[in-house]
């Protein structure tokens, strides 16, 4: 009768969900995992691009200059696991992205300047990927967020509430994105 009694009360412990919090933890490290996969193959993609537009724009040093150090600077950053543990360092992080995104942008108002280069099919190729990978660093961040708004869910609701006091202690709330550009949420002006 007492095997009985563990049994069902082991039966009811797996579904009552006290796995759900590791899961939802689980599940934030490789939505954040996939945002850093997002984010290393536009860094692949940028010297190629800058290589090309080289070719055809010798005298805008400048612009190709600020996209190659925003991206050593992103290079540099230290990324990993616990990056998305510390504010501090994941604000960081996300200034740099958004100093390299920038700096891509100046590239391609270069680029607009020189019809060759903008027929050119490797740069269209690259440009392609580019933007390809832009979209791709959109989903990824909006997966993350919702991992995370999953996981914070779990923990301060019932019942994970209650596995996160009693088994949990040590996982903590999780931040999540905000835009690190100045008037994020204002569209750019598009002049023709």
């Amino acid at each position: 009768m007492r095997t009985l009694l563990m049994i069902v009360m082991l039966v009811g412990l797996t579904g009552c969900g006290i796995n759900a919090i590791p899961t939802y933890d689980e599940q934030v490290k490789a939505g954040w995992a996939q945002v850093e996969n997002q984010y290393q193959r536009r860094a692949d993609l940028i010297p190629n691009l800058v290589e090309t537009v080289k070719g055809f724009a010798a005298q805008e040093r400048e612009v190709l200059l600020e996209v190659t150090e925003a991206r050593a600077k992103v290079n540099q950053m230290k990324v990993d696991a616990d990056l998305i543990n510390d504010p501090a360092r994941l604000q960081a992080f996300e200034a740099a992205q958004s100093q390299l995104t920038s700096a891509l942008s100046r590239l391609m108002v270069v680029v607009e300047r020189y019809p060759d280069l903008k027929s050119n099919q490797n740069f269209l190729t690259l440009q392609a990927q580019l933007e390809g990978t832009e979209n791709r660093i959109s989903v990824a961040r909006r997966d993350y967020i919702a991992a995370i708004q999953a996981y914070n869910a779990e923990i301060r609701t019932f019942p994970g509430r209650i596995w996160h006091s009693l088994l949990y202690s040590d996982l903590e709330l999780r931040e999540t994105f905000e835009a690190s550009a100045e008037n994020a949420e204002q569209a750019p002006a598009v002049q023709f």
